[in-house]
């Protein structure tokens, strides 16, 4: 069974106390620009705002266009949590018969299926036949502009 989106590159989040990068904690306005922005001198490292926690969670790149409408292009960063629940209508990485795939998660009285989040990709149904391991849940997007 093919899954267009079998090829997923998984990295470790590094928490190691680190200095962080300038932060503007009172955002940058997409309207008007203000004359007067004052620098906020904050810090920030987003590993430790994305990952909530820190030993089941890794990151993945995606491949594939199965997920554009979930807003999951072909090359950004998941965030998976593998200490989260693979619930109905969450979006999840899971291995199915030997082959990682993203998907969303639905689940009916009598079935299961892996949802693309693209009609040119067809739902994936879920049988006694199949070996299927959730591996954890998306639970950021880092993207590429």
């Amino acid at each position: 069974m093919s899954l267009n989106n079998a090829k997923l590159t998984f990295f470790i989040p590094d928490l190691s106390p680190k200095e962080g990068l300038p932060y503007f904690s009172g955002g940058i306005k997409a309207g008007f620009p203000s004359p007067a922005a004052d620098f906020d001198e904050a810090k920030i490292s987003l590993d430790h705002v994305l990952v909530r926690n820190r030993e089941a969670t890794f990151y993945a790149k995606a491949s594939g266009n199965s997920m554009i409408g979930a807003g999951i292009d072909d090359g950004d960063i998941m965030v998976i949590d593998r200490s989260l629940e693979p619930v109905h209508n969450k979006i999840a990485v899971c291995c199915i018969d030997g082959e990682f795939t993203v998907k969303r998660i639905r689940k009916e009285k009598n079935a299961v299926y892996l949802m693309p989040e693209n009609p040119s990709y067809p739902p994936i149904l879920i049988t006694e036949e199949n070996e299927l391991i959730i591996w954890g849940i998306v639970t950021y997007v880092i993207k590429s502009v």
